[in-house]
């Protein structure tokens, strides 16, 4: 039997230039469908909903191998942090 191994990203990220939640959503969806698009990978607004300029994403990805799965998350991390319409605040990366 193969192994299957799930990595989990909680991102934590503020959006400076957002002053309504519909600003922040349009802000948070196009980086969301970006690193689904990107990376193949699942993901969603998981937290700070009801907040205009913070913002949590959630991204879940599954694969054979638990190096394949750190490194791709950290990639996504490197990416996050490039992107100009959020900043990263903080983020966690967990393995199973």
């Amino acid at each position: 039997m193969s192994r299957m191994v799930i990595g989990a990203l909680r991102l934590r990220l503020v959006v400076f230039g957002s002053v309504s939640l519909k600003d922040k959503r349009r802000a948070i969806k196009s980086l969301k469908e970006r690193l689904i698009h990107r990376f193949h990978v699942s993901a969603a607004e998981v937290g700070s909903l009801d907040h205009h300029q913070h913002a949590e994403l959630g991204v879940a990805m599954v694969a054979n191998d638990s190096a394949f799965v750190t490194h791709s998350l950290d990639k996504m991390v490197d990416y996050v942090r490039q992107d100009a319409a959020a900043s990263l605040v903080d983020y966690e990366i967990e393995v199973f």
